[in-house]
């Protein structure tokens, strides 16, 4: 079959790998009809995340057809469409029954890999490099889906697959950060980052009824695409104005009732104190550049909550715990319990609440991949999301 695989530093190609066949009961394989390239799979791309190996594949938003299941699956048969979690989960140990399904206690065959860095391990996540279990990705014409009586949806009717393949990950990452907000009426809220996750961060704010939603960004079309479908009613270039002044004077003063950070570990910025993260990070002194999470801790309103959505790897230097412990800040995080928001969300979309398919920018093919990640990670020709069409 045909995959995306990993080699190096902006280099990926698509090859032709074996496949993948079912080694647990509990498995299915499932022949993938779409697939989506991530904001966290351009860090890999950019090769910032440790445990990738050469020949790995790449991709952890996908859905398709289950062409084959293990005897332990009972809830899919043969022709199912589904949409698959990026998060692996077994449904059974603590986690999983806390339906905190990232953190599954027994999906990172690798747990060991990432207690050394994170001090616990998190579930396993399709292919998203050894530290959390080496699992093959989605960006690939077949995938095994191991625990598939966990994670997989069915999808029924007549929904086009850029409906519902976002279920898989940037629309529930996206909600489950508006819902830590705690939106209440009258509620601002401020997202940093307005690419697909802010996207969805902002749509479900308003769902949530946020009164005001304000996104920031640096991309003229991403600003004006938060205007038109998803709800923001101010928008903020950070290359034209001075993010904590114009929050304050949007707020009277205030700041946002909920600040969510949707770049994570590669934010863009100017000044003395980007250019040091830079440095540092080049020289691996610092994994990440935590822009967005410094403003976001700063221009938050006394009392007030800091919601992470975007990903973060390792360790972040120059950050202001000074405010957050003086001003009574709450700090909310996590990468998403994805099982757990499929099934409502998928019931808002089936109802017309929400249609997250605005964010797709650029459709190609699977042999395609690697113009695909040059397209977002420079964001070229407006792009805001590929989707490949793995056939």
């Amino acid at each position: 079959m045909k995959a995306t695989c990993w080699y190096g530093k902006h280099d990926v190609r698509v090859e032709n790998v074996p496949d993948p066949k079912i080694l647990n009961a509990r498995d299915a394989i499932v022949r993938v009809t779409s697939t989506a390239i991530c904001g966290s799979d351009l860090h890999l791309y950019n090769g910032l995340v440790p445990g990738m190996e050469r020949g790995d594949v790449l991709g952890h938003e996908f859905m398709g057809e289950v062409v084959e299941v293990g005897p332990s699956v009972r809830n899919l048969e043969i022709g199912d469409r589904v949409v698959v979690p990026f998060p692996i989960a077994c449904g059974m140990c603590g986690a999983c029954q806390a339906e905190r399904f990232s953190l599954c206690e027994n999906t990172n065959p690798n747990a060991e890999l990432a207690e050394k860095l994170w001090g616990h391990s998190p579930a396993g996540i399709f292919g998203y490099s050894h530290l959390v279990g080496g699992f093959a990705g989605g960006q690939a014409e077949l995938v095994r889906v191991p625990f598939a009586d966990v994670g997989p949806i069915k999808i029924t009717g007549d929904l086009r697959d850029e409906q519902v393949l976002f279920l898989s990950d940037v629309l529930p990452t996206g909600y489950m950060a508006a819902e830590m907000c705690g939106i209440r009426p009258g509620h601002v809220v401020a997202v940093w980052g307005a690419g697909p996750v802010g996207q969805m961060a902002m749509a479900s704010a308003r769902m949530l009824r946020a009164e005001r939603v304000i996104a920031i960004d640096r991309f003229g079309e991403r600003l004006r695409m938060a205007r038109r479908h998803a709800g923001a009613t101010d928008t903020i270039d950070y290359e034209e104005h001075d993010v904590l002044e114009s929050l304050a004077e949007l707020t009277g003063g205030r700041g946002p009732d909920a600040c969510i950070d949707a770049v994570g570990m590669e934010a863009h910025g100017h000044g003395l104190l980007h250019a040091h993260d830079r440095v540092k990070q080049a020289l691996r002194l610092e994994t990440d550049r935590p822009t967005a999470l410094r403003q976001a801790i700063q221009a938050c309103a006394n009392g007030g909550t800091v919601v992470i959505a975007g990903v973060y790897g390792g360790v972040v230097d120059k950050m202001p715990f000074g405010s957050l412990m003086n001003r009574s800040l709450t700090v909310r995080t996590g990468q998403c319990h994805v099982q757990h928001y499929m099934r409502p969300l998928l019931a808002c979309i089936e109802r017309g609440e929400i249609d997250p398919s605005f964010i797709v920018t650029h459709r190609l093919s699977l042999e395609d991949a690697a113009r695909g990640y040059e397209l977002f990670l420079h964001k070229q020709d407006g792009c805001t999301k590929v989707v490949l069409e793995a056939s």
